[in-house]
């Protein structure tokens, strides 16, 4: 049984008539009863009878023909969402991302991507920098939205930069750096830092060791904490300060400063990350390129001068 026996089936059942129904399928008529004939013989059961006035089906036919047309509409859907997903306009992306350094990149992506692609379904992780990169790797993950990797943890792994963030230190209004323009990196050397816990983000301190190497010092590690929420609210508290990236005042307005880190050259680039030899669908290709558009848009945006009123 093939598909085009039912088709011709559908087609007879309908017409009650192999005259109308060929006519319709642009067939001879002694092929379409052939090939009827030949469904009915593999089923074992009567569908039609003939008449020199067309035909009738019989109860075993009538519930067959309800259940053909359910078989051909769902093969005729079927066949679309392919074709839909391999044009990027149907399917499942699964994106990693890090909460605040994507905060300026991910939700008006993800607000483009919807708008173009409405039938798309992104399902969302907050994973540190580790989880995101094994989840590349693994496959659970298309795509993430990272700080780049650096060391072991790029190993694999295609990383794109959207922006790049300045690096900067966060200070409660009260701290002595508040009052500076810029923050020299031994200065900061020479404070008590609040991080991220070590056993839980590795690839923070990997960060902080590359900033650090340049001027031959470590890092004053003061206390760590489970996120970064929490190694906020410890800034704020006056409890030390925070190397940071300036789009983390978005999420605490003005109850940090933020304070330009001169004598280095380290940057926070921003992008996206996906494995080497990973299998992004059209629609991952599509937000890559949605990423691109509304990221460029944005920085355009903050580059362009105001006008004086």
């Amino acid at each position: 049984m093939e598909l085009r026996h039912l088709r011709y089936f559908l087609a007879v059942g309908e017409a009650s008539n192999f005259t109308k129904a060929a006519a319709g399928l642009r067939v001879a008529q002694p092929a379409l009863s052939r090939q009827v004939k030949d469904l009915e013989d593999e089923i074992g059961v009567e569908l039609m009878r003939r008449s020199p006035r067309g035909v009738r089906l019989t109860r075993e036919g009538m519930l067959f023909l309800e259940e053909v047309r359910e078989i051909l509409k769902r093969t005729g859907e079927s066949v679309e969402k392919v074709r839909a997903l391999a044009r990027g306009e149907y399917g499942q992306l699964r994106v990693g991302y890090m909460a605040t350094p994507t905060v300026e990149i991910l939700p008006p992506g993800l607000a483009a991507l919807r708008k173009s692609v409405p039938h798309a379904k992104v399902l969302l992780y907050d994973l540190s920098s580790d989880e995101l990169i094994t989840g590349l790797r693994d496959g659970t993950l298309d795509l993430a939205i990272m700080l780049q990797p650096i060391g072991e943890e790029a190993a694999g792994i295609e990383f794109e930069s959207l922006r790049n963030y300045p690096l900067c230190v966060a200070v409660a209004p009260a701290h002595p750096f508040a009052g500076l323009k810029t923050i020299p990196l031994q200065k900061v050397a020479a404070e008590p830092l609040v991080g991220l816990r070590g056993s839980d983000f590795p690839e923070y301190y990997r960060y902080l060791n590359r900033i650090f190497a340049p001027i031959g010092a470590k890092p004053r590690i003061a206390a760590e904490y489970d996120s970064g929420n929490s190694l906020l609210i410890e800034v704020e508290a006056g409890h030390g300060i925070a190397l940071s990236m300036p789009m983390f005042k978005l999420v605490t307005g003005k109850r940090l400063l933020y304070r330009p880190v001169t004598g280095t050259t380290e940057l926070g680039p921003i992008g996206i990350a996906r494995a080497i030899n990973g299998d992004v669908t059209t629609v991952g290709e599509k937000f890559c390129e949605v990423l691109r558009k509304t990221s460029d848009g944005a920085t355009r945006a903050k580059a362009k001068p105001r006008r004086s009123s």
